[in-house]
């Protein structure tokens, strides 16, 4: 099931209607769409992926040149095959000299690991005789770390791409307008994230806590290993990855939290924090307030997933494995309100983002010693600031007011343009009583039919 993506599907349409050869990397986590995006384009523009696996080099040839064969309807090659990578992009130039032609190498680093000098054979034939004609070559990969070093300038490949693209899982809109129920989807996209693959796994027909137990819990389902089938792909070291991971997800932001929840030394941790950062797989926030060279950031995990995962399922693998599911679900169903107001606080984000981006010049959290408020959008150039609290609960009129007369106690303390800015104070919450009383009164309130609206749902 194809979703969305149409930012990336133009920027590619660009590239097939040029006139001249383009080299393209694509790469992204497992599961986040690669293929799928290029299937879309062959679909409209025709053209072939052929599929790296790990297999020699004579069987990779082998099976290209077959499926070469077919797609060119070359009876030549039917009967002789490639026997080497020369041959291979000496075929694909004489396709490509006079017309537009697709070729997608998916998993090029698989290819790689059976031919050291891939990258290059590729750098001497595009310089030489590919950047002259009309081909549209796509490598693709999911392992990370393997991509950005043959994006790098030691790499023989380095300064021929013509352009590149790392897809990214879905925001919360792009699901939303999938899902077509906001609330339904809040909860699905705090528990399965943005990734595609993963996403439409969901059972739409179902509650959040079914779709926990036929998707998590069940030993036969592919995403209860697949988090960590992802991570093992990028990790040298993945007993200490996983446990920072694992304290992370537990609620140790700090590094300081992270060190003594996992027992590993200060030198090692900041290590392994820095590659999961590179990886897109953590991410390190400061408050709003505090200048960018502060060291006291804190982490969290950028994708829903990993946070679900690593908060409820890696713990209790041994349960799982007993048999024990129903009691780990218990479990889950106890805290999974608590957890959802994470990823909501992150969703009410991008609402204001969406509702009011063109007001705010930085949105993000704030936090001194006990203190915290949930977001803080500034408008710089206006000397404004809007103080918001998130909850993933139905308030009454009452909670509100408690809440917001408490959010005004902790604006105090912001430090921020103290003398001459203006304040505004709102909350974002699954369902506000009195919502447009509040309004009247100055306040910025919004619940779930308000992110209806603003996402076209």
């Amino acid at each position: 099931m194809f979703i969305d993506r149409d930012t990336e599907l133009q920027l590619l349409e660009e590239r097939i209607g040029s006139s001249r050869a383009e080299f393209f990397i694509i790469f992204g986590r497992r599961r986040v769409g690669k293929t799928e995006l290029i299937k879309k384009i062959i679909e409209e523009y025709g053209g072939i992926i052929l599929m790296g696996r790990e297999e020699s080099k004579k069987l990779q040839l082998e099976r290209f040149s077959r499926q070469l064969a077919e797609h060119f309807n070359d009876d030549l090659l039917k009967k002789q095959s490639l026997n080497n990578w020369d041959a291979f992009f000496e075929y694909v130039y004489e396709r490509s000299k006079s017309s537009r032609t697709i070729i997608a190498l998916d998993e090029f680093p698989y290819l790689v690991k059976e031919e050291k000098a891939l990258p290059s054979i590729l750098q001497d034939y595009w310089d030489n005789k590919l950047k002259n004609s009309r081909v549209f070559l796509i490598l693709m990969g999911s392992s990370i770390s393997m991509m950005e070093r043959l994006l790098g300038y030691k790499s023989p490949i380095y300064g021929r791409r013509t352009g590149q693209l790392r897809l990214q899982p879905f925001q919360f809109k792009d699901v939303a307008k999938f899902i077509k129920n906001t609330r339904n989807a809040v909860e699905l996209y705090s528990v399965f994230g943005g990734t595609p693959a993963y996403i439409t796994e969901a059972d739409q027909s179902k509650d959040i806590v079914d779709n926990i137990k036929n998707k998590f819990l069940r030993m036969d389902s592919f995403i209860y290993q697949d988090v960590r089938f992802v991570l093992m792909e990028e990790l040298e070291e993945p007993r200490y990855y996983f446990s920072i991971l694992e304290a992370i997800a537990a609620g140790n932001a700090s590094l300081g939290e992270i060190i003594n929840y996992t027992g590993l030394v200060r030198s090692l941790v900041g290590k392994y924090l820095n590659v999961l950062i590179e990886l897109d797989i953590v991410k390190r926030e400061i408050s709003i307030t505090m200048p960018k060279k502060t060291k006291k950031g804190i982490y969290s995990l950028k994708d829903n997933i990993f946070s679900f995962w690593f908060g409820f399922i890696y713990p209790y693998e041994d349960l799982i494995s007993l048999g024990r599911q129903e009691e780990v679900l218990t479990r889950i169903a106890r805290d999974l309100n608590s957890y959802i107001g994470k990823p909501f606080e992150e969703i009410a984000k991008e609402f204001l983002w969406e509702t009011g981006g063109g007001n705010y010049s930085k949105i993000g959290r704030w936090w001194h010693k006990e203190e915290e408020i949930d977001i803080i959008a500034l408008n710089e150039d206006k000397m404004e600031i809007a103080f918001f609290e998130c909850k993933w609960s139905i308030l009454s009129h009452r909670e509100a007011l408690n809440i917001l007369s408490d959010l005004e106690r902790k604006a105090a303390l912001v430090k921020w343009n103290d003398q001459g800015r203006k304040e505004h104070f709102g909350i974002i919450a699954k369902a506000i009583e009195g919502k447009e009383e509040l309004r009247d009164k100055g306040f910025q309130v919004f619940d779930l039919r308000d992110i209806d609206a603003a996402f076209g749902i």
